[in-house]
């Protein structure tokens, strides 16, 4: 039996900072995102881990998009990406996961997001990617869009969900979960709190089944639903702003089930003040990163 996700639960996992507070006590997120096709999705994801608290955000991805971080996101660190080059790189076949340059790169980053859609040509890639990364990773992962396509790719010919070396989470909307699990959408909508509880456990990851309700399942049986949101979210680039709020959350310390509940709750809450300043169909992604902010301010006087 499922529990709704309260203001309580998020403002007890996530407290006022302390006054003595510095960029390291917040973690690094490691966001790998985005294509030449799909640029935006990278800079939401991104944004959104920055709204969320993280201490530092470094963004992986191709030129064309670090070309878009840099003029809307200046506080973005950068990671360049080439495919096929003999220098460090995260596309093709011998990917390996970059280590962030400046304060904080000694120890790593603590949260990783592969996040983002790319051209079909490029899953199999993609498919490497998640396949190489996750288990050389030494802090915690969230894995949305293309990195779900790859992973169910994986689970179709056999092979076992990657795994880092701290815990995951896995963000699927209905269609991306049918594609990992085999099974259909309807039979995912008909029974989606057992669905999600019955993978968390097989996968060892935190689910987080998203649509109307979104629910939460931890492989240790928790699960929770989610009260916030709207149909204002049905919109591409939604998913990509809490990919990044969960990596965020992450960072600074929440176990896995707590980082995932309170980013759904807050990504909902968000959403509703957006939908209310602009309607349903006016509200776009991006003007949830706007209110988000709104509401840690409200809450951490």
């Amino acid at each position: 039996m499922s529990t709704e996700i309260t203001s309580e639960f998020v403002w007890h996992n996530i407290p006022p900072r302390p006054r003595d507070s510095h960029k390291g006590s917040f973690g690094t997120v490691l966001a790998v995102a985005g294509s030449a096709y799909y640029r935006g999705a990278a800079l939401l994801a991104a944004e959104g881990a920055l709204r969320t608290g993280a201490g530092i955000v470094t963004l992986a991805s191709v030129e064309p998009v670090l070309a878009a971080a840099v003029a809307r996101l200046p506080e973005c660190c950068l990671c360049p990406c080439v495919v096929g080059a003999r220098r460090r790189h995260l596309t093709g076949e011998h990917s390996t996961a970059p280590a962030p340059e400046g304060d904080g790169a000694a120890a790593g980053p603590r949260a990783l997001a592969v996040d983002s859609p790319a051209a079909q040509a490029a899953r199999p890639k993609a498919r490497t990617l998640v396949q190489k990364l996750l288990p050389g990773f030494a802090g915690s992962a969230v894995l949305d869009a293309d990195g779900l396509n790859a992973a169910a790719q994986l689970l179709a010919e056999g092979k076992t969900l990657p795994h880092p070396a701290g815990e995951l989470i896995v963000t699927p909307h209905p269609g991306e979960m049918a594609r990992l699990t085999g099974l259909s959408v309807a039979q995912i909508n008909a029974d989606r709190e057992n669905t999600a509880c019955q993978y968390a456990e097989k996968w060892n990851a935190v689910v987080v089944l998203k649509g109307c309700r979104t629910v939460v399942a931890a492989p240790d049986g928790r699960v929770c639903t989610n009260p916030t949101g709207n149909p204002g979210l049905a919109r591409g680039g939604s998913g990509d702003v809490l990919a990044g709020m969960t990596a965020a959350l992450l960072a600074c310390g929440l176990p896995a089930y707590e980082a995932a509940a309170c980013a759904v709750y807050l990504h909902g809450a968000a959403a509703d003040r957006a939908a209310a300043a602009l309607g349903e169909y006016g509200m776009l992604p991006h003007d949830i990163l706007s209110q988000l902010g709104r509401i840690f301010a409200e809450n951490h006087r």
